[in-house]
């Protein structure tokens, strides 16, 4: 590869400079060329409605793909979340990087952790997915909280709470950890609590597919349990028929490393991993009614399996009446 900068394209907002800054680093490495990040605005990044007003799918990822197609960049950098699960011609996700802590975290005023939350407590997330399962867990639990609707940035979203507008918000782990502000979470959420978004946590690497100097320098950068924990989560929320707006959440993760990992055990990572857990969670806004499910079986060993795995538990999902909880289904 000759010694002209790479074009990476990037959200303009902190946290997306700040991640593409870290896939910059490494693909610098990787292809020992410098890399260009470049600033593009999303339709996501400049509407000031909520997400599920807007179609939630591809809003922040549109623009990006259109300088990707249009050749003003080399590749770019989304966060997998953002991402629909169609994938469109002429372009490749050429690496899923490791990806980051999917839980999502609290941050409250006081230091609080969620069951230390007074009566009536107010919550502020934009995601119906938080929505309905904060809204579930606390009807299970007795505990009544009023979820509120915010939009907005880090600094705007964690300024409600300082303000004392909010008694907390609810943001992804991955998000705070990359920006340096982890020290602000007053409680990590469990995922038997709450479910992350499909994807979440994970970045994907994209560029066109009449490239395959830049596509082969790109996946030194994937990990392939990553690869197929996301894909397995893409394909439930795909036969489900739900955009990245609907109250879906997902994890696939490797029960051998999760849990003595989540133990503190260092060693946990050495274990021999042979299966895959995946679970899922559609519900009601309020809370009302949650479908929530999980299977398990061998790691995936190719794209195909990985799909199999979401669309198998996906079936199972809707027979127990997940469709109907959803609201607005993919036309």
């Amino acid at each position: 590869m000759s010694e002209k900068a790479l074009r990476l394209g990037t959200r303009r907002s902190k946290l997306a400079m700040a991640q593409s800054g870290m896939v910059a680093d490494a693909v610098s490495q990787v292809t020992g060329r410098p890399v260009e990040l470049v600033p593009v605005t999303t339709y996501g990044d400049i509407s000031r409605e909520h997400l599920a007003q807007i179609g939630g799918t591809g809003v922040f990822v549109a623009a990006l793909r259109e300088a990707l197609q249009r050749g003003e960049v080399d590749f770019a950098v989304h966060s997998l979340k953002d991402l629909p699960t169609t994938q469109p011609e002429g372009l490749v996700l050429a690496a899923i990087p490791e990806r980051e802590d999917p839980r999502d975290v609290l941050v409250a005023r006081d230091g609080l952790k969620f069951t230390d939350l007074p009566d009536g407590a107010r919550i502020g997330t934009g995601s119906p997915r938080r929505m309905a399962q904060l809204n579930g867990y606390a009807r299970a639990h007795g505990l009544n909280i009023e979820t509120v609707p915010i939009r907005g940035n880090v600094d705007t979203r964690i300024g409600f709470v300082k303000s004392g507008e909010l008694d907390a918000v609810v943001l992804a782990a991955a998000g705070l950890n990359r920006v340096g502000r982890s020290d602000e979470v007053t409680d990590i959420l469990p995922v038997d609590m709450i479910l992350p978004a499909p994807g979440q946590g994970a970045l994907a690497v994209e560029c066109t597919e009449g490239n395959p100097e830049l596509i082969a320098a790109l996946a030194e950068l994937d990990d392939p349990h990553t690869r197929a924990a996301v894909t397995a989560e893409r394909s439930l929320l795909a036969a489900l028929e739900a955009g990245c707006s609907a109250p879906v959440g997902a994890l696939a993760d490797l029960p051998p490393l999760s849990a003595p990992l989540e133990r503190g055990d260092s060693q946990g990572d050495e274990r021999i991993v042979k299966e895959m857990r995946l679970r899922g969670v559609v519900g009601r806004i309020d809370g009302s009614a949650l479908v929530q499910l999980s299977t398990t079986g061998p790691v995936p060993r190719t794209h195909d399996e990985a799909m199999a795995l979401g669309r198998e538990l996906a079936t199972e999902m809707l027979a127990q009446g997940a469709a109907g909880l959803m609201g607005e289904r993919a036309q």
